[in-house]
């Protein structure tokens, strides 16, 4: 059986928590392989919205197993919220369906004062973050000060993890950002007991997911947010901490590369940004409202707007190139019905030259600018066709020119938010 990797071809807030969603009734596991509760996946279930920023979303399916991977990062207050919110909503969250790698780090109290401090400092030179700790969570992981979850679920290991790292924190704390010191004795009395609560869930995810596919069952691994957002392929340093590309999979869980059969690019019909950052197909005005406010480009984490361009299919190339897509899997088309022309981004232009390649320099990058490949639109309701026949012939030349500009197979197009509301075109599993 195939393990696939999904992954946000842009830059996040692709829709991939509503397609792993929808495939993942084919599939025995579901693993998450990095970031932190700074991503939002929403699956529109019936009437119900259901939001997880911690959780697989894979946890919405009866009889399968959710996986979070020691390249995640768990704010553990978050993550119990997120697990009994769940279990009062009917929803099935317990140690048969839910596993938590021993080898993640957690989110501490100081991550979120560091990272909130910053940015507040940083002024207009910001990034742009969440402010919940992710990226000096990373930071501590790599300087190699960090708590790991199986420090957290033993308190004589937490206590004495503390000790060595809560100092120098506190230092940088108080005297770089000029706040006020924080507490060990509460610190290691409510982190004691988080450690306590989710102990149960705990295990060594990677003999489990190596253990699995030995055994025949198939993995869906699945990041946050996106491509462009990797740490080391991404618009740095407008990016996210952790390898958001496919590669993350591997070093997020443990498991080799050579036992991963493909990759699924998600990708919506247009392209959005949060944040900061060079944006080469950004647009404007009423159209980018427009685009906004019918797409509902509204953070699900931060509730921040999203910022709004035309599809950008030299982005995806370069996306493609890099995590070796096998499928896109595009959203939202329906939102695009009513606009009288719509265009695609083939190529960026620089000092008047074509680029050939996708700019790793920052600066360069934001004095790209677009290259355009206009077509036409359509006016049509677009969200009940059953079948891709169904939809209008510009609707299906817009399709055809998205294959064709990012050389890239479209998977599934979805025509709306809720799970029915989607066609799939081609066969992965």
């Amino acid at each position: 059986m195939p393990n696939v990797v999904v992954i946000g071809a842009q830059w996040g807030d692709e829709g991939k928590g509503r397609i792993v969603d929808l495939i993942s009734e084919k599939v025995d596991i579901i693993a998450r392989y990095q970031g932190g509760n700074n991503a939002g996946h929403t699956i529109v279930i019936g009437d119900e919205k259901v939001v997880l920023h911690h959780l697989p979303s894979g946890i919405l399916r009866e009889g399968k197993v959710s996986v979070i991977g020691n390249g995640v990062v768990i704010d553990p207050k978050v993550l119990l919220e997120e697990i009994r919110d769940l279990r009062a909503a009917g929803y099935k969250a317990d140690c048969d369906n839910l596993k938590i790698s021993d080898r993640a780090h957690v989110i501490m109290p100081y991550h979120k004062e560091i990272d909130k401090g910053r940015e507040e400092s940083n002024g207009n030179t910001k990034i742009g973050t969440t402010g919940r700790g992710i990226g000096p969570v990373y930071e501590d992981k790599a300087a190699r000060r960090g708590i790991k979850v199986s420090d957290l679920i033993d308190t004589d290991a937490l206590s004495q993890r503390l000790k060595d790292v809560l100092p120098d924190r506190n230092l940088y704390i108080s005297k770089v950002l000029g706040k006020e010191p924080l507490n060990f004795e509460n610190i290691l009395e409510q982190y004691s007991i988080y450690g306590k609560e989710l102990m149960e869930f705990t295990c060594d995810v990677s003999k489990l997911l190596n253990d699995s596919i030995t055994e025949g069952k198939n993995i869906l691994f699945e990041g946050a947010q996106g491509a462009l957002l990797d740490i080391d392929f991404g618009t740095y340093p407008y990016v996210t901490s952790s390898s958001a590309s496919s590669g993350g999979a591997c070093t997020g869980t443990g498991v080799s590369p050579t036992r991963i059969d493909s990759v699924l690019g998600i990708a919506k019909a247009y392209t959005t940004r949060v944040g900061e950052g060079p944006f080469t197909s950004e647009i404007s005005g009423d159209t980018e409202q427009r685009l906004r406010e019918l797409g509902g480009e509204y953070g699900a984490t931060t509730g921040r707007s999203r910022r709004c361009g035309w599809f950008d299919a030299f982005a995806i190339k370069y996306a493609s190139m890099i995590n070796g897509i096998s499928y896109i899997a595009l959203t939202k088309l329906d939102v695009l019905s009513g606009f009288e022309k719509i265009n695609i981004c083939t190529a960026y232009r620089y000092k008047g030259q074509v680029l050939s390649d996708y700019p790793s320099n920052n600066h360069m990058l934001s004095e790209c600018e677009p290259v355009y490949k206009e077509l036409e639109g359509w006016n049509e309701d677009i969200s009940c066709a059953k079948d891709v026949t169904e939809l209008p012939t510009q609707a299906r030349r817009y399709l055809d020119a998205i294959e064709e500009s990012t050389g890239v197979p479209l998977y599934a197009v979805s025509l709306g938010a809720s799970r029915e509301k989607i066609l799939f075109l081609n066969e992965i599993f």
